[in-house]
């Protein structure tokens, strides 16, 4: 069998979806496996390392792709990039479905059965195969690294001869993956952090890492959370009393972190242009859902600005700001999910349509479209996750991961 892996060509992607360790390990299962020349020159993986690990480099997209039997990448393919698809050819990336449902139909088209990494169940035999959680995880610590580097003041509190430094406030809104990570990275920095989440559930994982819980109304967040474990968006009346605790409480922070994402869909707005020019100067926000549009209303994607001192920073793809790990995780998600439907006899990646795991992330198969999300008009995106990602980052393309 052989598996193809293509260098990304979308815009402000670093990472690369095979890594010289899971390189070797494809190869240890009896697979060949063709890296386009450069694929990992964003991620610090050289053409040379892969070669030495047993892959075999190829100049071009077309050249990799040839007779492939399984293309691996990190966000979806272009339509330039589909062209060099053979028919029958497997695809599994971050193909962020709902928001470009278009490409579903594509897949279909070319006859590529496309299975969809972002829509891996939150299921436990599935953990070690999700990478909007790996990149998730990513993107909180370096949203939190990225806080501090543009905050003109030290986050730990300070004692010296020349007086004491009080501690930074960082407010974390979103307890998913990505905000649990920049809520831990924040207390070990030193600062002091309080949280917020629709979920009432997130509560108890937030106090966990020492971080103080905030919400307007307890009694109402107790349904607001879909049995797979994402958070549902809450009433109106909700969002409006939320939205003027949240405006007081932010008045007195540091650094602000936002990761509320809404697969398919623009991402909420959790802070006002109001809220912004309220903070005090030398205040940092950080938007991971910059990609989506952002939670923050001046949030201007892929970029930092600055609005009556306070910086608002908005970078796309926040796990791809962290190349070599994000590509080093995420290929051990790949890897796992392959390694898991591998037959050693036949030395191939069996698919199995009725297993769990299919049934979530496979959009198309023998030129239909098959996804239940996909298959009827009035199909919606999937629940709401406070994470940011995804999976960009997200995890596809942002910090799509979340997540």
């Amino acid at each position: 069998m052989k598996i193809a892996v293509l260098k990304e060509t979308r815009a402000d992607e670093t990472r690369v979806a095979i890594s010289p360790e899971t390189v070797k390990k494809f190869v240890g299962l009896g697979a060949e496996v063709a890296v386009q020349a450069g694929a990992g020159d964003g991620a610090r993986f050289s053409d040379a390392e892969f070669r030495e690990a047993g892959a075999e480099i190829r100049p071009s997209a077309a050249d990799t792709a040839q007779s492939a039997d399984l293309v691996i990448k990190v966000q979806r393919p272009s339509t330039e990039e589909l062209r060099v698809f053979g028919r029958g050819a497997r695809l599994a990336a971050i193909l962020s479905p709902f928001d470009e449902p278009d490409s579903v139909e594509a897949y279909a088209r070319l006859g590529v059965d496309a299975f969809a990494l972002d829509l891996m169940p939150r299921i436990t035999r599935a953990q070690s195969m999700d990478v909007l959680s790996s990149q998730s995880n990513l993107a909180g610590y370096k949203a939190v690294i990225d806080a501090a580097a543009y905050f003109g003041k030290a986050l730990p509190m300070m004692m010296t001869a020349a007086g004491t430094i009080a501690p930074a406030k960082v407010f974390v809104m979103g307890a998913g993956v990505a905000g649990l990570q920049a809520i831990a990275t924040a207390r070990r920095l030193g600062a002091v952090v309080s949280a917020t989440d629709v979920r009432l559930a997130a509560k108890e994982q937030v106090e966990s890492l020492g971080a103080t819980f905030v919400t307007v109304d307890e009694e109402a967040m107790k349904d607001a959370e879909t049995s797979g474990g994402y958070a549902k968006e809450m009433s109106e009346d909700f969002q409006k009393r939320q939205a003027e605790f949240v405006a007081e409480h932010i008045k007195k922070q540091d650094i602000v972190i936002t990761t509320a994402l809404i697969p398919g869909r623009p991402a909420p707005k959790l802070i006002s242009e109001e809220m912004v020019r309220a903070m005090r100067p030398g205040s940092v926000i950080v938007d991971l859902a910059a990609v989506q549009g952002g939670n923050v209303a001046l949030t201007r994607p892929g970029d930092a600005i600055e609005i009556d001192g306070v910086t608002i920073l908005g970078f796309n793809n926040v796990p791809g700001r962290l190349a070599a790990d994000a590509s080093s995780l995420l290929a051990r998600n790949i890897f796992n999910f392959i390694s898991a439907f591998w037959d050693e006899d036949k030395r191939e990646f069996v698919v199995d349509w009725d297993d769990d795991i299919f049934k979530g992330v496979a959009l198309t198969r023998e030129s239909a479209v098959i996804h239940p999300a996909f298959t009827s008009d009035d199909a919606a995106p999937a629940a709401s996750t406070e994470d940011a990602a995804e999976d960009d980052a997200s995890a596809s393309e942002g910090a799509d991961d979340a997540g």
